[in-house]
C-alpha cells in the first residue's frame, strides 16, 4: 500500500510540472490608423440654382390667349412665351389708323390753301389776314398729324405687347397664370432662369453664421453622384433668419460647375474646418472595461498585441476621433477586441479598410 503511495505521488509530481497549454493564435481584422486634420462643421442638403432669375410680365391687360412653353423648356432671346387677347389692340390701332388718315386729309387740305393764299397774297389781291390763318391752319394740321402718327405708332406697340417673349436665353422655371386668365400690366407671369451662371444653396443656422470666416470653404456634392463634387464660397446670405427654423439662407459661388449640377440637382453640402492631426478609426476599435477605453495595438514584427489606454474626442455611428494614444500609422484591431489578451499571437487575416 505504502508502494502504491509512493507511485502516485511520483506521477502526480511529474503532471505538475508539465508546461501550460499555448495561447490559441486568433485571427483578427485590423486597420492602419489614419490622420484626420479636417473637423466636421455639419452637412447641409441645398439646391443647385440659377444665379439669375427674371420674373416677366406683359405690359397691357388682357385676358391670356396661349402660353407657348411649359416648366423646363429651353427658350433662347425673342422666343415666343405667352399671347394675349389681341382683339381690344387690334381695335385700338384700327382706330388710331383711321385717325391718322382723317388728320392727313386736314394736313392736305390745310397746305393747299396756304399755297393759294400765299399765291393771291404775292398778285396783291390777297389780305395779310387771310394769309396768316391759312399759315397757321396749315401748322395746327402738321401738328395734328404728328400726334395722329404717334397714336398709331403707340396702339401698334400696344398690339406688340401682346405677345410676351424671352429677352434672353434661359429655362422656364415657373409659370403663374393659365390660358383663359385676366391680367393686369406688369402682373407677375413666368419666370425665367439663366443656366449659364449656377449656385448652390443652402439653408445655414444662425448660430453657426455668426462664427464662419469670410473665406470658408464648403464642399459640396451631388446627393445621386456623391463622386461629382466641386469647392464652394460664400457669396451671399440672407441678413435676416427665418422665423420658424432660425436658418439663414446662404448663396455659394461654386469654384467649377459640373455637367451633374443641373438646375434643381439636390447637394450635399459639407463644412470643415482645419485642426490638429488627430487619428481616427472605426468605432469597433473601442474596449471600453471599468470605466477605461483603451485600442488593441499590434506589433507587426511579433505578430502579437497589447492593450493602450486612449482619449476620445468624438465618436459618430461609425467611427471614432481620437487625441491621443496612438500614433498615425500604427496597425490597430479593428473587430473582436473582447477575446484577446496582453502579448497574445494574433494573425492578420485581413484589414477593414
Amino acid at each position: 500500500m505504502k508502494r502504491f503511495v509512493v507511485v502516485l505521488a511520483v506521477l502526480l509530481s511529474a503532471c505538475s510540472d508539465d508546461p501550460p497549454p499555448p495561447e490559441p493564435v486568433r485571427p483578427v481584422l485590423s486597420v492602419q490608423a489614419a490622420a484626420r486634420d479636417q473637423q466636421q462643421l455639419g452637412r447641409f442638403a441645398g439646391n443647385i440654382e440659377a444665379r439669375y432669375t427674371s420674373t416677366l410680365g406683359f405690359r397691357v391687360s388682357g385676358r391670356i390667349a396661349k402660353r407657348a412653353v411649359d416648366v423646363g423648356d429651353r427658350v433662347a432671346a425673342g422666343d415666343l412665351l405667352a399671347t394675349l387677347d389681341p382683339t381690344d389692340q387690334q381695335n385700338q390701332l384700327r382706330s388710331s389708323q383711321g385717325d391718322l388718315a382723317r388728320v392727313q386729309a386736314q394736313w392736305i387740305n390745310a397746305q393747299a390753301n396756304a399755297r393759294r393764299q400765299q399765291a393771291l397774297f404775292d398778285r396783291g389781291v390777297g389780305a395779310q389776314a387771310q394769309l396768316d390763318v391759312a399759315l397757321t391752319d396749315q401748322k395746327t394740321a402738321g401738328a395734328s398729324l404728328e400726334q395722329a402718327r404717334a397714336a398709331v405708332d403707340q396702339a401698334r406697340d400696344q398690339l406688340n405687347y401682346s405677345e410676351l417673349r424671352a429677352d434672353h436665353a434661359a429655362v422656364v422655371t415657373d409659370w403663374q397664370v393659365e390660358a383663359g386668365q385676366v391680367v393686369s400690366a406688369g402682373q407677375e407671369v413666368v419666370t425665367l432662369a439663366r443656366p449659364d451662371i449656377k449656385e448652390a444653396v443652402i439653408d445655414l443656422p444662425a448660430g453657426l453664421v455668426e462664427s464662419l470666416a469670410p473665406d470658408v470653404e464648403f464642399q459640396v456634392a451631388s446627393q445621386l453622384q456623391p463622386q461629382v463634387t466641386t469647392l464652394a464660397r460664400i457669396r451671399e446670405i440672407e441678413p435676416q433668419a427665418n422665423s420658424g427654423t432660425r436658418t439663414r439662407r446662404a448663396r455659394l459661388t461654386l469654384a467649377q460647375t459640373p455637367a451633374e449640377f443641373r438646375l434643381g440637382t439636390a447637394i450635399s453640402v459639407t463644412l470643415s474646418a482645419a485642426t490638429e492631426p488627430r487619428v481616427e478609426l472605426p468605432l469597433s476599435s473601442l474596449l471600453e472595461q471599468q470605466g477605461k477605453t483603451s485600442v488593441w495595438v499590434i506589433d507587426t514584427q511579433q505578430q502579437t498585441v497589447s492593450l493602450r489606454p486612449v482619449e476620445v474626442l468624438s465618436r459618430s455611428a461609425d467611427t471614432v476621433v481620437l487625441g491621443s494614444g496612438v500614433a498615425v500609422g500604427e496597425r490597430i484591431v479593428s473587430a473582436g477586441v473582447n477575446s484577446l489578451k496582453p502579448g497574445q499571437k494574433i494573425k492578420l487575416d485581413g484589414t477593414s479598410r
